[in-house]
């Protein structure tokens, strides 16, 4: 019989053991992973995202755990071409035990400029307690938090080990996820699972744990704007011809209220408690420069967990370089909108599209292109694998987990519920607040690696325990 958690006090301490044994081996694998540029955008040589999938697959295999480890890959929704390689791996439960699914992905973002880094983003290195990388947070460490868990959980329990374990790990999830949807389709039965731990959020602190309970969605497209058939001459025309710049600076002025709230009608905000989280603690993680003040109302972290958010991403208009002394006939913006849990995604891009039709300036023409919804997710936490994730996490961390929102958005949650409508999900992660997902000197706190990788393991024993 495989040991029970609780009634077995050398479980912990064993699996302790195991982690702390395997954690150098995990922080090399690691900086292995994120030696590959496994950039999934178009654009970048997707021969590195190929090699990423293949390193995946060999480090899931070599555990011996999986009966199956593959890499396949789906069509995308249009189904002109196919989607990057995903690995896929599955072991059946023995004895009646349930089976949990590992999700992560080890696709990453561009890196941007070198000099932006204080190390090369494809050249891990240590600082500190942190290890620096594109990838190292976002998501190859929760890449290698499964790979570890599983090698810590096998370790100990040996042939006692009747949990099934089913493994996903994505390679489009920063570039949308487009045959996401497909490759669930095509591969439910491998992918069936009680229990679902999707790997790429955050904790509280470095020494806290989180459970994400709360994932706004999102709503994204292009914007052009056009009030001229050419350019014209600045001086000849301007002031009696509204140029597209002047268009576009007044519509996306109506998008907010003068404490930047949003003033959209039709958006909704999800109404829930949060935890105390000061000005001064935003000040410090957004790097907010001095002087410069919050934006919205309510608690500072409704504003970031359960309200809508609009932003400007991105522009196509003159660089100040080029510029010449002419009247732009047409611009060119990026809206990027985070949406409450309780709202419908398509409602709300008819929300913004509806708004931005009616407040047009000058009878501006307006071009919408490039739309991409996902929508928002509330994690059911009535369940036992909820209780048991919390259970492990204080176990491993020695506190009490906090229950929070995201602001960002995971949208393919959305799709996993619909195809596994019975299963429980765990939205957990090895990033921290200083983790820099995204941007330069993206990095992962070795420390909260190590805690996150127990965590799992003490999960997974506790499933394994579990009729």
């Amino acid at each position: 019989m495989a040991p029970d958690l609780e009634n077995a006090p050398e479980t912990l301490p064993g699996l302790a053991e195991a982690v702390h044994a395997g954690l150098p081996s995990a922080i090399a694998d690691l900086s292995r992973l994120v030696r590959i540029p496994s950039v999934s955008w178009d654009g970048y040589d997707f021969a590195h995202v190929d090699a990423s999938a293949e390193a995946v697959r060999a480090l899931f295999e070599a555990t011996g755990v999986f009966e199956t480890v593959d890499i396949r890959r789906a069509a995308i929704d249009d189904g002109s071409e196919l989607g990057r390689p995903a690995v896929i791996a599955r072991r059946e439960p023995r004895n009646g035990r349930p089976t949990i699914l590992l999700y992560a992905h080890h696709d990453v973002q561009p890196p941007g400029k070198d000099e932006d880094w204080e190390s090369l983003p494809f050249e891990p290195t240590v600082r500190g307690e942190r290890l620096y990388g594109r990838g190292a947070a976002d998501d190859k460490a929760g890449v290698m938090a499964h790979v570890a868990a599983v090698r810590a959980i096998s370790d100990l329990l040996g042939d006692d080990l009747d949990l099934g374990i089913a493994v996903f790990i994505e390679g489009e999830e920063e570039f949308g996820s487009r045959s996401f949807a497909n490759f669930l389709r095509e591969n439910q039965t491998e992918l069936t699972a009680d229990a679902i731990v999707v790997a790429d959020s955050d904790n509280w602190n470095t020494e806290t744990p989180a459970l994400t309970v709360a994932l706004r969605g999102n709503v994204t497209f292009t914007l052009t704007v056009s009030t001229l058939g050419h350019a014209s001459h600045s001086g000849m025309f301007g002031g009696a011809v509204p140029d597209a710049m002047l268009a576009t600076i007044r519509l996306l002025a109506t998008l907010h209220d003068e404490d930047g709230s949003v003033a959209v009608p039709g958006l909704v905000t999800h109404d829930a408690p949060t935890p105390v989280y000061t000005e001064e603690h935003l000040r410090d993680e957004s790097a907010l420069l001095d002087g410069v003040s919050p934006v919205g109302r309510g608690t500072i972290l409704s504003r970031l967990w359960y309200q809508p958010a609009i932003m400007i991403t991105g522009i196509d208009a003159p660089s100040v370089r080029d510029a010449s002394n002419t009247l732009s006939p047409r611009v060119s913006v990026k809206v990027s909108m985070r949406i409450a849990p309780g709202q419908d995604a398509q409602v709300a891009y008819e929300a913004l599209a509806g708004h931005l039709r009616d407040n047009a300036p000058f009878g501006a023409h307006l071009e919408f292109s490039d739309a991409n919804t996902g929508s928002p997710f509330l994690v059911d936490t009535s369940g036992w694998a909820v209780a048991d994730a919390k259970a492990a996490m204080a176990e491993a961390w020695g506190v009490e987990a906090v229950e929070t929102g995201i602001g960002g958005s995971i949208p393919f949650i959305a799709d996993l519920v619909e195809v596994f409508p019975e299963a429980q999900v765990l939205v957990t992660g090895v990033e921290d607040p200083d983790s820099r997902a995204h941007s330069p000197n993206e990095s992962l706190h070795l420390g909260v690696f190590h805690r996150a990788i127990l965590t799992e393991a003490v999960l997974l024993a506790k499933l394994n325990a579990r009729a």
